[in-house]
């Protein structure tokens, strides 16, 4: 069996590829290890083989664990975010990668600000338009946009997307297109305070055709650390 040391590397690897295939500078894409489920004692064997981003899904387990992992780490929140996880949040992350509505942006910010800090924002957009998953739609994403960059303690950085279950990757690739013309489209709209320098898109099935399409953040759990425990 592979250590997380060699399926790391085999990562950055393909990473690498990907990028080149593309015409891109493979240093401009940030990868992060998916880490929900899994024990401290692999997350440290992670950050050992040189993982510096975390990705983590639910408030509570990160609550148990971030406070063990040393290292400069950066930990970014990429789960469904409730209202009233929004303090912890706020105190335990570097970036949220979901916000999908105002109540979440006020929360957020709200809280930033009692931490005396700056939070680093995604928007998630719901392109595949699929009622069983967050996000806002295309016609909701310049009102959310317009709306977080009111948000003193937030900085808006880019949008995220979770394109539907597919069974080969190409399948993504549509979603991953649409997804950049919209942070296109934000860009072209020269909003104060409101960046799209981030693309966080695609994970452990499908992160070569997200990196085709300009991802400059990809998602990875299952490649790194095994199959995840339900």
């Amino acid at each position: 069996m592979k250590t997380i040391a060699e399926r790391f590397r085999e990562i950055r690897e393909r990473i690498e590829r990907a990028a080149e295939k593309a015409g891109r500078d493979p240093a401009a894409i940030r990868l992060i290890a998916v880490s929900k489920t899994k024990p401290v004692s692999m997350i440290r064997e992670a950050v050992a083989a040189g993982v510096t981003d975390l990705g983590e899904n639910y408030i509570q387990e990160a609550r148990e664990k971030i406070p063990q992992i040393a290292g400069p780490v950066h930990w970014h929140f990429i789960g469904h975010l409730q209202k009233n996880k929004a303090k912890y949040a706020a105190a335990l992350f570097e970036w949220v990668h979901t916000i999908d509505r105002v109540e979440i942006a006020d929360a957020l910010n709200r809280r930033a600000g009692m931490e005396g800090r700056t939070l680093k924002v995604l928007i998630e957009v719901n392109v595949g338009r699929e009622t069983s998953k967050s996000g806002v739609l295309e016609e909701g994403l310049i009102p959310l946009v317009e709306h977080v960059s009111t948000c003193s303690n937030l900085s808006l950085k880019g949008l995220m997307v979770i394109p539907p279950l597919a069974t080969e990757p190409e399948e993504a690739r549509e979603y991953f297109i649409k997804t950049r013309r919209l942070s296109e489209e934000v860009a072209s709209r020269h909003i104060p305070g409101v960046s799209m320098d981030e693309l966080s898109m695609g994970m452990t099935s499908d992160f070569e055709v997200a990196i085709e399409e300009g991802a400059t953040m990809v998602r990875v759990g299952t490649a790194i650390f095994g199959p995840r425990e339900m």
